[in-house]
């Protein structure tokens, strides 16, 4: 029987995780931190319901994400919000402390990344900003585990040749 841990520890241990996902499908900063907040919101109004024997909690909330990020594009879409994806971030005292290396190669990710279509980004969020399993991925967008596991392969594939000719010193 998997042990329930108190909300305070599923918050720290997922937070950044919980992050990662929803700014890999918005790409913006602010947009991704007010969802990741609503998200943590809504998990501890509901941490009564929640039951480690039939998802962990890192699924768990990343099924409440993927349902926060579906509302907000929903309503972006309907508002034209979603236009401002082209105002540049201001840089944070984080990224100045990056070297350069690093802030080149977090720029590529993004550029890759706003070349896929949701579907995608949600896939590799998952994968690998949450780091679920083909089974947890394939029960959040609701897919055979098959289904998961093959779209993943396909969508890494097509990531390398968008990098394709590039060395680490290009970024």
């Amino acid at each position: 029987m998997a042990e329930k841990l108190n909300f305070e520890e599923v918050y720290e241990q997922n937070f950044r995780y919980v992050y990662n996902v929803v700014y890999m499908r918005v790409m913006h900063r602010e947009t991704a931190e007010d969802i990741t907040s609503e998200v943590f919101v809504k998990a501890w109004k509901n941490y009564d319901r929640f039951d480690p024997e039939i998802a962990t909690p890192v699924t768990w909330l990343c099924a409440i994400a993927n349902n926060e990020v579906k509302m907000y594009l929903r309503k972006a879409s309907t508002a034209n919000e979603i236009a401002s994806d082209n105002i540049p971030e201001l840089e944070t005292e984080d990224e100045a402390e990056m070297t350069t290396s690093t802030l080149a190669i977090n720029r590529e990710a993004e550029r890759i990344l706003s070349m896929l279509d949701q579907r995608d980004r949600d896939l590799l969020s998952l994968r690998l900003a949450a780091q679920l399993s083909f089974a947890e991925i394939a029960q959040i967008m609701e897919i055979s585990q098959k289904a998961a596991t093959e779209r993943y392969r396909r969508l890494i594939k097509r990531c390398q040749k968008m990098t394709e000719g590039k060395s680490m010193s290009d970024f």
